[in-house]
């Protein structure tokens, strides 16, 4: 059998990575589907339209077009048609004919990404041809053509089929880089209102992101949140008081509370947003414990799952509420020079994105990898953010949450009741049924 042994990547353009391989030697399965998501991270900070929400969408299709078509040839899984909102059975292989997994692999995902990011830039363009070009020599590396042939039209099948599936979710379509060109902000004080100058953040970012077909959610009722405080300027009321606990936590931050808030920033164009730092979680413990393909496509296909509908979820919720976020209120009621350690995200306050994906996240790998399993997040090392480490996931998602309130972006109700949301959406990523 032909070793498939993935060599270190080098870099290319606008920092993407393209992977190189040896002449003798081609990448595995798992190299494949790991190369592919590094590249996804890559595109994801580069692209202008990648939001987390978008992310997410894009991280859920690959993750899905990924396990169906391995799926497909293991007779011990089951496929998530059927399973998932109209998902209806995927193309089946040939019966008794050989495939390869790697060149099956690396078509499917090959064909999901470059859909997926058909609006990135001129840097990302040439670094998804020049990737699949490499990646469709290597993976064909002493494979009979007639297999070559055979598995690639097959991945590329699996794609076309979660591609069309993809096209009337709702979140296809991004103008403006998601700020409507037209929108009535709610008018009373304590609804959301924009927190900067930038002109094209004068509307809220993806209003209607919520409304999106849900992929292992059944609907966003399904895990509902308490209403949010009355708003009230009063001193002795539960919103100033959550107020004051945000002006004052921020104006005394202590070192380790504030490179906590650095961390896990994860600002869209300057990171690979918040789902992209779970996957980079994922990613990293993948390559760390050689994880088989078998459980590396179920899980990051139920981690994907978890993290669109934490978007969509926690967005149905930010724009029921509409809530003001803690800058304005602040600076109108407390203190007029008042200003946040990190920035603050141009969509209404209630309940922290942040906190719903990181709770959906931890659910999802608490479930694949146990309780108290420890590992080094190296996520920021690239920007100068020294790793951190985590005695299991909930512990970085809690970290996560509270990273919001040292930030100064969002108020105590948002972080305790997003993780409570994230907890609930998370679980019917895990409950999705895998094996026979």
């Amino acid at each position: 059998m032909v070793s498939r042994r993935l060599l270190p990547a080098v870099a290319i353009a606008a920092a993407l990575s393209l992977v190189s391989f040896a002449a003798e030697a081609g990448p595995s399965p798992e190299e494949v589907q790991r190369t592919w998501t590094r590249m996804v991270l890559s595109l994801t900070r580069h692209t202008p339209t990648y939001s987390p929400p978008v992310a997410s969408r894009t991280f859920a299709y690959l993750g899905i077009a990924a396990y169906e078509a391995v799926a497909a040839g293991n007779d011990d899984m089951v496929s998530l048609a059927g399973q998932l909102p109209d998902l209806a059975p995927a193309p089946a292989r040939e019966a008794g004919a050989a495939y390869d997994e790697a060149v099956v692999l690396e078509a499917a995902m090959s064909a999901v990404v470059t859909e997926m990011f058909a609006n990135t830039g001129p840097s990302g363009q040439r670094a998804l041809a020049a990737q699949q070009q490499k990646l469709d020599a290597a993976t064909a590396e002493g494979v009979t053509a007639d297999v070559v042939a055979r598995s690639r039209a097959f991945g590329i099948a699996i794609a076309t089929h979660i591609i069309d599936w993809s096209r009337d979710d709702g979140g296809r379509e991004i103008v403006n880089m998601g700020f409507p060109l037209e929108y009535d902000l709610v008018e009373g004080p304590g609804y959301w209102v924009p927190t900067n100058t930038i002109v094209q953040q004068q509307t809220p970012l993806l209003p209607d992101w919520g409304r999106n077909r849900p992929f292992a959610l059944p609907a966003t009722a399904d895990c509902p949140v308490p209403a949010t405080y009355p708003y009230s300027e009063e001193p002795d009321s539960a919103f100033y008081k959550d107020a004051r606990e945000v002006y004052d936590t921020k104006n005394a931050l202590t070192p380790e509370q504030a490179a906590i808030a650095r961390f896990w920033s994860d600002d869209p164009m300057l990171s690979w947003t918040p789902p992209g730092h779970w996957f980079s979680i994922l990613l990293q413990i993948l390559e760390r414990d050689s994880v088989p393909l078998e459980t590396s496509v179920d899980v990051m296909m139920r981690l994907a799952l978890a993290e669109a509908d934490a978007f969509i979820g926690c967005w149905d919720t930010k724009f029921e509420y509409n809530l003001i976020r803690p800058l304005t209120y602040i600076r109108r009621v407390i203190d007029p020079g008042w200003d946040t350690l990190i920035n603050t995200p141009p969509f209404p306050e209630y309940t922290s994105g942040h906190s719903v994906a990181s709770a959906a996240a931890a659910v999802v790998l608490t479930a694949a990898f146990g309780e108290g399993f420890g590992f080094d997040d190296t996520t920021g090392e690239a920007d100068g953010l020294p790793p951190r480490s985590y005695a299991g996931f909930w512990d970085a998602a809690n970290e996560a949450g509270i990273s919001r309130l040292y930030g100064g972006i969002h108020f105590r109700a948002a972080i305790d009741n997003g993780l409570a949301q994230g907890r609930c959406i998370g679980q019917y990523a895990v409950d999705i049924r895998t094996r026979k």
